[in-house]
């Protein structure tokens, strides 16, 4: 009976380290990833230790360059990618004056997503003639319209300023 039992012991101690290093040899590519992971390696003595060894070394995202993954990222087809943004619309609210150092401009978003836009300023003199010609990013939330001033202080010439115009046309940042 002494032998028996100890000749039940020493088969069922073989089978788990045979299982767990068939494991490792063919489950996880590298022999310690199973290790490295927490892995059940030796915790069952069914045939489901080396799967599951495989099982948690996949799914922790190691660095083994050969080790086969069940998962992939899925990649955005071209009809589920966001269409083109249209640009938007700019309407001059107020010029720069010496009591307002400051253009006013709207600026509307018709997309259904946030943007930036570049708004286009020219600043001319009673002559016509363009003084300061400024291209600014704004950025507008979707379905929304966004004041943004423009400061002329730093430019010493305020007083030249006789009127304002800016482009109707948001160009969108693509």
């Amino acid at each position: 009976m002494y032998t028996r039992g100890r000749r039940l012991r020493f088969t069922a101690v073989s089978a788990m380290v045979v299982l767990a290093l068939t494991g490792f040899s063919s489950g996880c590519g590298h022999g310690s990833r199973s290790d490295d992971s927490g892995g059940p390696h030796g915790s069952s003595s069914s045939g489901s230790s080396s799967s599951a060894a495989y099982d948690s070394g996949a799914s922790t995202g190691g660095s083994g360059g050969d080790t086969p993954t069940h998962r992939s990222t899925p990649t955005p087809s071209p009809s589920e990618t966001a269409p083109p943004l249209k640009d938007g619309t700019a309407v001059l609210i107020s010029c720069a004056s010496p009591d307002d150092p400051y253009a006013t401009v709207e600026v509307r978003n018709p997309n259904g997503r946030d943007a930036v836009f570049t708004v286009k300023i020219n600043f001319k003199d009673e002559r016509g003639s363009t003084m300061i010609d400024t291209g600014d990013q704004v950025s507008v939330p979707a379905k929304d319209t966004t004041t943004y001033r423009v400061a002329m202080a730093s430019t010493g010439r305020l007083d030249e300023i006789a009127r304002c115009e800016v482009n109707p046309r948001a160009t969108a940042d693509r």
